[in-house]
């Protein structure tokens, strides 16, 4: 019987942060879970594609898009579940046995989520993400996705657009997405250099005007400001 997850990681100039990523994975190859590694990448210049190769994961190249490098990822995958991270979330031990129990029935699940920063900002700011995921039914994608293929493909998949591509599929899941207990611990960074409060409220006004029907790509370029 072949291991029946498919994990997809869409990266971008992720050279320091995937090789974190990719080792908190080792448990679930050890564990029969993990079939591939798929590394879907929009054009990185720094050394993303070594730190795939040297691991052996999937290499896929396209334009850089998260919603399109993520269809790109799953077109390539051959599990019956995909496994859809960031580059810098790094899943905590023990993440293996937990989808395994999840996986005994077909859904979607997310992780809790943590930073890896100390203070009180990081864990108001986790705290609210794990809230919104609990009664809004909306965890965002650097909280890790697990989800089966039938599931997926009948939500249509990954939009291609360059911004809330993880909104859109979960607003098109017939039911909310369930939390496992362990955690992905994501990078800080993006909220150190933007400030928390700052990025927290940016992070949030985009989610509205994504609900209000603004342009994805406008939403995107906006963020990367």
């Amino acid at each position: 019987m072949r291991a029946p997850i498919s994990v997809i990681i869409p990266t971008l100039d992720a050279e320091a942060a995937l090789p974190a990523c990719l080792a908190a994975l080792i448990e679930g190859v050890v564990a029969g879970l993990v079939r591939e590694v798929i590394v879907t990448d929009g054009g990185s210049t720094d050394g993303t594609f070594r730190v795939a190769e040297e691991t052996g994961a999937v290499w896929v190249a396209g334009p850089a898009s998260r919603g399109g490098q993520l269809r790109r990822g799953v077109a390539a995958a051959q599990g019956d579940w995909l496994l859809v991270l960031h580059a810098d979330t790094v899943l905590s031990p023990g993440w293996s046995a937990d989808a395994a129990r999840a996986m005994e029935r077909p859904g979607a699940y997310h992780f809790r989520l943590a930073f890896r920063a100390q203070g009180l900002m990081p864990r108001l700011v986790a705290g609210w993400a794990n809230l919104r995921s609990a009664v809004f039914g909306l965890p965002y994608g650097d909280q890790g996705l697990l989800i089966d293929r039938d599931r997926l493909v009948a939500a249509g998949g990954f939009a291609d657009i360059p911004l809330m591509e993880d909104v859109a599929l979960i607003r098109a899941l017939p039911a909310r997405p369930k939390r496992l207990e362990c955690t992905a611990l994501t990078s800080a960074a993006r909220y150190e250099r933007a400030g928390w409060l700052r990025r927290g409220a940016r992070n949030l006004l985009t989610l509205l005007r994504y609900y209000m029907g603004a342009d994805p790509e406008t939403l995107a370029r906006a963020y990367r400001r």
